[in-house]
């Protein structure tokens, strides 16, 4: 191919890629103040940001399988009145950012230029606008992203302790993220076997002190709230890695890392993050953010790649899947930002305000929205139904005796076959749209 086509087309998709990003980011901030369900974490985070007991009871029909800090951040920015919903997106915006920032900060540490930054900022920025809907989204898993970036800058400026506390306070408000602190462990150990040691110990130690203050404020251990029942299943497994065609090219251009100081770095951290994220896909309603480590560790890698001048070519076109991904899932990717979703949500909260009593809302936020308080963890009940560590009888019975004056469901066997019959049996549906199916008593 001539050498200046190439570089045209080369240049083509980094400025494609550059201007999707900063279309996307635009159209998720504007979202950012509207009263829309973006996805059902959002309603589910602000329910227990705001309830007055963080973890209920194990008979409660509420269940909070999540660590404390973020819900203590998200009350503190409501607790003289305001969104909880809203204010976890702003939340999730600024941590998208700070993650972006102190990827920045980590590559200038490990020597590369401006244009291997611009590349790695890129590729990371693209991933989540194109491939996720985490950026602006009601979520602590960006939170903890960003304090294990900062951990990780910390570490490489020599700095262990800090940095140990840092992971250990990220684990706290995600629990899922461990790839990074347990690469950052073995590298340090595989260079230095006593200082990685130390700054094992200074972490097991943090973790272990934060457990011992859950236990002793809650009256109960963290480790068994994180333990909520899950089905898990290799479909769930093979969906999730049918979605990731789009990183084959990166994860390629990894393979290419000199084994160097700051290689190794990134490559265990790469290897982890896909072995952790693989066996977390296999889970019931797991969703792309179990993959967002492996997408900092390929920018990373993409990076000092470019930096080092191995593959600035295979670096570059690691993006173009990207665009392909985006071509072919706007659509459904793009409808929850459309006028058409916003309208027919505004007409279900409207619809769910006017039902006076308790409601069982499968979207959480619509309820919260409406005015009604969060009554049934729909997916969390229906995990423990499913894997038989929950009677389903008393909801059963409580749907029978016609509680709730109105429900909102996509799937009316969400709650297992006993919850289902006693729905068909006492509601019906009064309108379907794409926030699912809105049921009524029966007269």
């Amino acid at each position: 191919m001539n050498p200046r086509l190439f570089d045209a087309l080369l240049w083509s998709v980094l400025a494609a890629t550059a201007l999707a990003v900063l279309w996307l980011l635009t159209r998720n901030v504007l979202a950012i103040p509207s009263q829309v369900p973006l996805d059902p974490n959002e309603g589910w985070n602000a329910a227990h940001a705001i309830a007055a007991t963080l973890y209920p009871p194990p008979q409660s029909l509420m269940v909070n399988n999540y660590p404390p800090l973020s819900f203590y951040l998200a009350h503190a920015l409501v607790r003289h009145g305001g969104d909880p919903v809203m204010a976890g997106r702003w939340l999730s915006l600024a941590a998208f950012l700070g993650t972006g920032f102190g990827l920045a900060a980590v590559l200038r540490i490990m020597d590369c230029r401006a244009s291997a930054i611009a590349l790695a900022i890129l590729f990371f920025s693209a991933v989540l606008l194109i491939a996720s809907n985490y950026v602006g989204m009601s979520d602590p898993q960006l939170l903890g992203h960003a304090l294990q970036i900062a951990a990780l800058f910390l570490l490489l400026r020599e700095r262990p302790v800090a940095a140990a506390l840092l992971f250990a306070a990220s684990l706290f408000i995600k629990h899922n993220l461990l790839a990074l602190p347990l690469a950052s462990a073995a590298w340090l150990i595989l260079l230095d076997r006593r200082a990685g040691l130390e700054f094992l110990f200074w972490g097991i130690a943090f973790v272990l002190a934060g457990l011992i203050a859950f236990q002793l404020h809650f009256g109960f251990g963290l480790l068994d709230q994180l333990a909520s029942p899950r089905a898990w299943s290799f479909a769930n497994l093979g969906g999730a890695v049918s979605h990731l065609w789009w990183m084959l090219l990166p994860v390629a251009a990894m393979a290419g890392l000199w084994p160097d100081r700051t290689s190794l770095l990134a490559a265990l951290y790469a290897v982890m993050a896909l072995i952790l994220g693989l066996a977390f896909a296999a889970g019931d309603g797991v969703d792309a953010n179990v993959f967002f480590d492996l997408v900092i560790a390929l920018s990373l890698g993409l990076g000092l790649g470019v930096e080092r001048g191995r593959w600035p070519i295979v670096a570059a076109v690691s993006l173009l899947p990207l665009l392909v991904f985006l071509a072919v899932r706007f659509h459904d990717n793009n409808y929850a930002f459309t006028k058409n979703f916003a309208a027919g949500s505004a007409r279900d909260i409207a619809f769910l305000k006017s039902r006076p009593g308790p409601a069982l809302c499968d979207q959480l936020s619509l309820c919260l929205w409406a005015g009604k308080p969060a009554e049934v963890d729909v997916f969390n009940i229906g995990e423990q139904i499913k894997t038989s560590t929950r009677d389903p009888g008393p909801l059963a019975r409580m749907v029978a005796a016609r509680h709730f004056a109105v429900l909102q469901l996509w799937n009316l066997d969400a709650l297992g076959p006993v919850v289902g019959d006693a729905i068909r049996k006492n509601y019906r549906a009064d309108h379907k749209g794409d926030n699912g199916t809105f049921l009524i008593r029966l007269p």
